[in-house]
């Protein structure tokens, strides 16, 4: 295998044919170079999907309240469901495999976020720690609720990053002290949101829920909740089982989808991602066919270049060559072109998809749904080795024709 004999005489035979061996190394290389590239677009098509979902988590499940459409056990249709803190202590205690629950309540009314000569409008909410990581607030300057926030019913606040520019300009906002409806909170944090209307979303602000319902007449009173489940358990089953709690605490059908609001992001993550699996899927099958076309062109080659040789093999074998030599030198001229020709490939293909990222990043262009093109090393690893043996497999039918071919008849031929 090592022979440099050998080697040198592989050489010898692509210098001489260099029109040939380009042209044959050129189809192996295109079809790694496309599987490469397609495998990066549609892994960056993934990634801008994927962020628009933001950085909350992917099983999240949200409720709110509403009105019964449905008659139930004589009670007409029509009326408000109204939550509770009792409700989510239910949840707590009669619901298995929650790991995160948390509430949220807005601040009603028309008003005014203020500090100093500054003001703007906007929404206010209440809500536990848990709810900013299911919901995906990304702590930017300070930090965000904590539970002692919310045990102390404490005067702080977190506002976005959007709040923080028309308040505080560049400046940082925290440790000061902004006006709510009349009531002074310290600000402790800022944070940033990802994926979808990120900007729109971070013109909120969020305080504890417990200082919400003291502070702003809405005792007892939950607008939303929300959920993740534990790995491993399905948001979909887990909607129905709070359904059906809910439906025996408030006396409404289980079955009436306008008493309890539900949002369900799990279901419309795995529906995209289920989409994704079939481009992937789509993706291979484009990229492999056009990989093996290559292929097939090498061994077509390595059966030209057998036909050319018949009376030097023919040569050789009648001065004492064995099978094994003259399938060796086959199959390695067939390797070396397709593993090289690949490897450009390879390299060519990731070259390319980082240059597009290097300058999607340097020019702060931000495509909606496409982001860090990429191939997973595993997967160019696997390319590699795959080439190399295709390679051995499309010089073998060559390889093995020459080895059979019978000294007398090689030198009678033509």
């Amino acid at each position: 295998m090592f022979d440099l004999d050998k080697w040198q005489e592989i050489l010898g035979t692509m210098q001489k044919n260099k029109l040939r061996t380009f042209l044959t190394a050129f189809g192996v290389f295109w079809g790694i170079f496309m599987l490469v590239l397609l495998l990066g677009a549609g892994k960056g098509l993934e990634n801008g999907v994927y962020n628009r979902f933001g950085a909350g988590a992917k099983n999240s499940i949200y409720l709110w309240t509403g009105k019964t459409a449905l008659a139930h056990k004589g009670m007409s249709p029509g009326r408000e469901i109204k939550l509770t803190n009792q409700d989510i202590a239910s949840v707590h205690r009669d619901v298995d495999n929650v790991q995160i629950l948390s509430p949220r309540n807005r601040v009603l009314g028309e008003f005014t976020i203020n500090y100093k000569t500054k003001n703007g409008s906007y929404q206010v909410f209440g809500a536990e720690p848990g709810f900013l990581k299911i919901n995906g607030e990304i702590p930017f300057r300070g930090r965000l609720l904590n539970e002692i926030d919310e045990r102390e019913k404490r005067k702080v606040v977190v506002i976005g990053d959007q709040v923080s520019k028309v308040l505080f300009g560049e400046g940082d906002p925290v440790g000061e002290y902004v006006n709510i409806k009349g009531i002074h909170f310290k600000v402790v944090g800022t944070f940033k949101m990802r994926g979808n209307n990120s900007s729109r979303r971070e013109e909120r602000a969020y305080i504890p829920f417990s200082t919400l319902q003291a502070a702003f007449n809405q005792p007892n009173q939950v607008q939303m909740m929300a959920l993740v489940a534990e790995p491993g358990v399905s948001a979909k089953d887990m909607e129905g089982r709070l359904r059906n709690l809910l439906a025996e605490r408030h006396k409404f059908s289980s079955e009436d989808k306008m008493a309890i609001g539900v949002e369900n992001t799990e279901a419309e993550f795995l529906k995209v991602m289920g989409l994704f699996n079939g481009i992937k899927i789509f993706v291979w099958i484009v990229g492999i066919g056009t990989l093996i076309a290559g292929i097939v062109g090498v061994s077509n080659i390595m059966l030209i270049i057998v036909k050319e040789r018949t009376r030097e093999i023919g040569v050789r074998k009648a001065l004492g060559a064995t099978p094994f030599s003259i399938v060796s030198l086959i199959l390695q001229e067939s390797v070396v072109i397709t593993a090289f020709s690949g490897y450009l490939g390879l390299l060519a293909g990731t070259g390319v998809l980082a240059g597009l990222e290097y300058l999607m990043e340097s020019s702060g262009a931000e495509a909606p749904f496409f982001a860090n093109p990429e191939v997973d090393p595993g997967v160019a690893l696997a390319a590699t080795f795959i080439l190399v043996i295709s390679g051995a497999l499309a010089g073998l039918m060559p390889a093995l024709k020459a080895a059979r071919i019978k000294p007398i008849e090689a030198l009678r031929a033509d």
